[in-house]
């Protein structure tokens, strides 16, 4: 097969995961995304399926990760509310190492042009800051563990760092456990009618997300003016 031959397989499998990812989200993720904003319904159906629901809620999990046209947080809220905090997070983590093993594993893959398809080049450029090899492993963990970062856009910028993935799914799991109680404690709490303590837990979320959203965005014209300030240094002769 030809250079040209490769480029276009390349490109067709690319095109072929973006209409993938849209039929997902039209056929599975529209109606999931309904169902979990009827946390009684919900409830009702996982208790219907039994271990099925279980395995069901897992792969939906895992299918937001891959699709990240699908938010979250109503997953998760649901999550907790039809199956308790401490179960809504080992499912909900369960489908998030699952799912960033097959993102991780197929940016490796495909590269940059699958990054591509979900994000801009501007929001890519501003995960240069997980490039440099010697703090890849610390600041993925920190941005992973913040609530409020875009763990959506880290999950596929990944597969583009020297990081391995045994190491990308250690920190996918441990990281992931903060902002994920953030949701789960309060829908468990929602569904065991004590609105109080979901109240104050979504409360206290939203305050340590827009500390996180605030810490990335330090963190982003930092990289940025080291940018602007290597271009400015004067080339050797």
């Amino acid at each position: 097969m030809t250079e040209r031959h490769k480029k276009w397989v390349y490109l067709l499998a690319v095109a072929v995961f973006a209409l993938l990812c849209g039929g997902l989200v039209w056929f599975v993720g529209r109606p999931m995304i309904a169902l979990a904003g009827e946390p009684e319904q919900f409830r009702a159906w996982v208790e219907q399926s039994g271990l099925w629901g279980k395995l069901a809620y897992v792969g939906i999990m895992a299918l937001q990760v891959l699709v990240v046209l699908i938010p979250g947080e109503p997953l998760e809220l649901a999550g907790g509310y039809a199956f308790g905090a401490l179960w809504g997070t080992v499912l909900a983590l369960s489908g998030f190492v699952i799912g960033s093993a097959a993102v991780f594993t197929l940016v490796r893959r495909f590269g940059v042009k699958l990054v591509e398809v979900f994000f801009d080049q501007e929001k890519i450029r501003q995960m240069e800051i997980l490039k440099n090899p010697k703090k890849t492993k610390v600041i993925a963990f920190i941005l992973m563990t913040i609530p409020g970062t875009p763990k959506a856009l880290i999950s596929y910028f990944a597969g583009l760092t020297k990081l391995t993935l045994g190491q990308w799914l250690t920190i996918v799991a441990v990281g992931r456990i903060p902002s994920l109680i953030g949701s789960t404690i309060p829908g468990g709490a929602a569904g065991s009618e004590n609105y109080l303590l979901a109240g104050v837990i979504m409360a206290l979320s939203l305050v340590i997300s827009a500390g996180g959203v605030a810490y990335y965005r330090k963190i982003c014209r930092e990289q940025q003016e080291d940018g602007e300030e290597a271009s400015e240094l004067p080339k050797a002769s």
